[in-house]
């Protein structure tokens, strides 16, 4: 009986692997591949927009009726108008999920001794004050930093390249471009940038993801004339 059970148990566990793997359907005629092909346009088209997940019953409904019916039971500027609201309030959800953590560390953050938060929402912390000039739009500065996650993984350092990193002062992101623009030569500050005035949206390869609220070591070491 054990025996048994155990033979019927693996014979369902097989089974439900089998039936969970996905087979393509066999594109047979030129109408087969152009449909597919057709399919996967839209897919990817619609999937980079923001839209994975639809109703596929309506869906192919909607393709029956202007491809074979020539009428819709939408109007263009109506359909655009639906599909904008939807991709709206996804990415806004999106947004609403993956910046919770960086907005949960600032809010702690601007709690801390010595953090000085400005309106535009970007922190700062005087770690040595400078005594020098304070850099314009327009000037070109060269700095010393670390930049790391709020999670503390080290992103980037011209520290441990041995190399200050020359640049202008509009060149970076806006969260240094702010800093810079009240920061004397000479101070070493700690900034803290939530992701709207660091790269928003956009990953920066591997080491930065989407929506990251980042930390930076600066050092102002010179205004090069």
């Amino acid at each position: 009986m054990k025996n048994l059970t155990f033979i019927t148990l693996l014979f369902i566990l097989v089974q439900g692997k089998v039936e969970a793997q996905h087979n393509h359907i066999k594109l047979v005629s030129e109408i087969d591949s152009v449909s597919y092909a057709v399919g996967m346009n839209i897919a990817n088209s619609l999937k980079s927009g923001g839209i994975d997940t639809l109703n596929y019953e309506i869906f192919t409904e909607a393709i029956k009726d202007i491809i074979i019916h020539s009428h819709a039971a939408m109007d263009g500027q109506l359909s655009n108008t639906v599909i904008n609201n939807y991709v709206a309030k996804a990415k806004a959800a999106k947004m609403e999920l993956m910046t919770a953590e960086g907005r949960a560390f600032l809010s702690e953050n601007a709690k801390k001794k010595g953090v000085v938060s400005l309106p535009s929402g970007l922190q700062y912390k005087i770690i040595k004050e400078g005594n020098g000039d304070i850099p314009t739009s327009g000037q070109t500065v060269k700095t010393n930093y670390k930049g790391t996650l709020i999670n503390g993984k080290q992103f980037d350092s011209s520290y441990d390249r041995g190399q200050p990193a020359t640049f202008g002062v509009n060149q970076v992101i806006a969260g240094w471009t702010e800093a810079l623009k009240i920061m004397p030569v000479g101070s070493q500050w700690e900034l803290y940038i939530p992701h709207n005035l660091a790269y928003g949206e956009r990953a920066m390869g591997a080491n930065i993801p989407a929506y990251s609220t980042l930390i930076f070591t600066l050092e102002l070491l010179e205004i090069v004339k």
